[in-house]
């Protein structure tokens, strides 16, 4: 058996950074982190384990004065900061840069068009409804900005209003560019049937921004390339990550040999749904953007026991 890691999985910039600040502030005293720091459930209990609290919105509106609270890489809504320091709270501001610079636009964008009584613009996010990047990202309209996961949805919008498009970070860049060429289709189809003005005459903009993080975009091209070298791929992703979930569809993709796991546990389980000899296989240990290196290590080695045996 050969047994490999793909050496492009694991974490991310964002959530990297996110992990060593909390390593870096715990020794200093008690650390609340506000959400799950990363949506990996043993990377999580390890960091309990190291002293981290991982709080709820609720909880956050009871903590003490001078209480620190950590705001995880996906970020956060206006109303954290401002709760926090109503509270007396002393935040450590995790938030990815790269999500950080999107809330920016998304913030100058609103401030600047807020007020166009005449023609209201639409800010529209293209992301998971509900997903925590999102709900920061919607804050910084005042929750006036429009989610829309695909394109079905298209029907929320007045395409006879301007549009102003950006995307979620960890979303596909053919995703974006569908919903892109999809948006357009709609408002040349009312152009084209009189609906709207004449294409000289049409005044309501529609500006699209590809704010997705070629880091994690690359990903996909780079995993589908380490799983068609294999002949079992072995994906180690936390159920609540949405990123394991497409990175995981992307693997079968290309090789339907390709199992999902959490914990090391799950391995012998899901192992015995194939009718192979281990010793014959090349196997590829990945993951998703919140899959700790130290988790398909230890994945690599429960593996490694189970051929010895």
């Amino acid at each position: 058996m050969i047994c490999t890691i793909d050496s492009n999985s694991g974490f991310c910039f964002g959530v990297t950074r996110a992990i060593k600040t909390a390593e870096e502030e715990l020794p200093k005293g008690a650390l609340c982190c506000l959400g799950d720091i990363v949506h990996n459930g043993q990377e999580v209990a390890r960091l309990e384990g190291l002293g981290l609290q991982t709080i709820d919105n609720d909880d956050l509106r009871s903590l003490p004065p001078h209480s620190r609270v950590l705001l995880r890489a996906h970020g956060e809504p206006p109303s954290t900061y401002w709760i926090a320091e109503q509270r007396g709270i002393e935040v450590i501001d995790a938030t990815c840069p790269v999500v950080k610079k999107l809330q920016d636009r998304i913030r100058a964008c609103y401030e600047l068009h807020k007020n166009d009584e005449a023609v209201p613009p639409q800010i529209v996010i293209y992301g998971k409804r509900g997903h925590a990047e999102v709900i920061g990202l919607q804050g910084q309209t005042n929750n006036t900005a429009i989610v829309i996961e695909r394109e079905e949805e298209l029907d929320q919008l007045d395409f006879s209003r301007p549009i102003y498009l950006f995307s979620q970070t960890t979303k596909s860049v053919e995703g974006f560019q569908s919903l892109v060429e999809a948006i357009e289709a709609r408002r040349s189809l009312l152009r084209n049937n009189g609906i709207t003005s004449s294409r000289e005459d049409y005044s309501a903009p529609f500006e699209y921004h590809d704010t997705i993080c070629r880091s994690v975009a690359n990903r996909v091209a780079q995993l589908q390339a380490f799983a068609k070298a294999q002949d079992l791929v072995i994906f180690v992703g936390g159920g609540k990550s949405s990123n394991a979930k497409v990175l995981y569809k992307n693997c079968v993709e290309v090789n339907p040999n390709t199992i999902f796991i959490s914990t090391p546990d799950e391995l012998e389980e899901k192992l015995s749904t194939f009718n192979f000899q281990l010793s014959t296989l090349k196997v590829g240990i990945c993951g998703a953007t919140s899959t700790p290196l130290w988790l398909m290590e230890k994945v690599r080695d429960q593996l490694t026991d189970f051929y010895q045996s």
